[in-house]
């Protein structure tokens, strides 16, 4: 079955599902980083005072690489089209996973493990700087310009499918063993069903069709020589703000749900297990919510329904995470749900709200200049920030006041950008 994409050019269903899936890896992975920090820490940097730190400090390092991956993918998907871009960079996400699961611990190796450890995440991330942008811009390039926002936003609710895999995966590993088999043997089983997930994703890519808008670029002549540079001379106020956008959307994400088990966990609130198993309602809560939100942008625009979560984000994350402290389960499930409902919102309007800053050609390379580099600022640094803000102050609501801090910069951008949502 077939629905018309962007200049009338045909998609088949079927490639918009692979496409919308396939984000499901690259979250998988670097959700379970971060789920996983605590039992990294002692497998690879021996668990001493600052293991901890030093294992979120090597997921802030990786994702500085996420910038360069996003401009080499970029440039390759603007060139050569979306899909060649897609079936690389999954090429090379189910190679680190493998190696990752493969990997010699802390006490065989000593401190070498952290720095293979690291060589790998950075590997990965270069390989992720491309996969989530390439997949928005392939899905808005394929969607009913009516219903854009719904669709580019199943991208995002398929992140938390992979995140809600990782929370799975990942709690069953560490409620069916031993601390001691554990950090022996059983951490690798995550990174495993991780590799066999890519590969299989890969695999399913290498039937998607081309993106109809580059067709349509190809049969006009119109595929840019130097998308980077046409790309900074024609349209750096839309590189900016997909900056502003997506620092809301990274800090939200990064802080407000991956970080929290971490922040459970460290803060003495509930334990590993528990705090594990309170994601996966999180993660529930965001695959709910993002399908919504992108429909309701549809209907009312991506500005206000942007403007409102920002001013959310500036009100609600502070008391969440304070709330959290207080050790309570209910009151630890009642603010997990809701930071993750407010970040899914946010990230789930940013997809289409970014992509549409850009024209079809070039579009993968804005993304990057725009998007990607702000998800390695906020997202990357901004767990390990939270953290060791949190030890230096003995103040739980640090994490959320960095929350506030970064919607409140980015509120007057939202609130004087152009409505992007086409016009019926």
């Amino acid at each position: 079955m077939k629905r018309a994409g962007q200049g009338g050019v045909s998609m088949t269903r079927a490639s918009m599902v692979i496409a919308a899936l396939s984000t499901i890896v690259e979250w998988y992975d670097f959700t379970l980083y971060l789920y996983f920090a605590t039992v990294l820490s002692r497998v690879f940097f021996g668990g001493g005072g600052n293991s901890l730190l030093a294992t979120l400090a090597g997921f802030a390092i990786a994702y500085a690489m996420r910038p360069l991956g996003a401009l080499v993918f970029g440039i390759i998907g603007d060139k050569l089209g979306r899909r060649h871009t897609l079936l690389m960079s999954m090429a090379l996400m189910t190679v680190a996973m493998l190696a990752t699961a493969l990997l010699p611990d802390f006490h065989r190796i000593g401190m070498a493990a952290g720095y293979l450890l690291l060589l790998l995440r950075c590997l990965m991330a270069f390989s992720v700087g491309g996969e989530y942008t390439g997949v928005v811009a392939y899905l808005l390039e394929g969607a009913d310009k009516h219903h854009r926002g719904l669709i580019t936003s199943l991208a995002s609710a398929a992140s938390e499918i992979g995140a809600l895999l990782a929370v799975g995966v990942s709690a069953l590993t560490v409620g069916l063993m031993s601390r001691e088999n554990l950090d022996a043997w059983g951490w690798r089983i995550p990174f495993f069903v991780g590799a066999v997930l890519a590969g299989s994703i890969w695999v399913a890519r290498s039937a998607m069709q081309e993106s109809p808008d580059f067709e349509r670029q190809k049969a006009r002549g119109t595929v840019p020589v130097s998308p980077v540079r046409d790309t900074l001379a024609h349209h750096r106020a839309a590189i900016a703000r997909t900056f502003a956008i997506s620092a809301l959307g990274s800090i939200t994400y990064y802080v407000g749900i991956t970080y929290v088990p971490t922040f459970l966990s460290s803060t003495g609130a509930i334990g590993e297990g528990m705090s594990l198993a309170l994601s996966t309602v999180a993660a529930v809560a965001v695959i709910l919510v993002t399908p919504w939100a992108g429909a309701l942008s549809d209907r009312l625009g991506r500005k206000p329904v942007l403007v409102v979560l920002a001013l959310l984000c500036a009100a609600l994350p502070s008391t969440m995470f304070a709330l959290m402290a207080q050790g309570s389960l209910w009151h630890v499930v009642i603010a997990a749900v809701v930071l993750a409902c407010v970040a899914g919102g946010v990230s789930a309007v940013a997809a289409s709200a970014t992509a549409e800053q850009f024209p079809g050609e070039g579009r993968l390379s804005g993304l990057a200049l725009g998007v990607t580099v702000a998800t390695a600022i906020f997202g990357g640094i901004t767990p390990f920030l939270a953290e060791l803000l949190v030890k230096m102050t003995g103040w739980a609501a640090v994490p959320g006041v960095m929350i506030a801090v970064i919607a409140l910069a980015v509120l007057p951008v939202l609130m004087t950008m152009p409505e992007t949502r086409p016009r019926a």
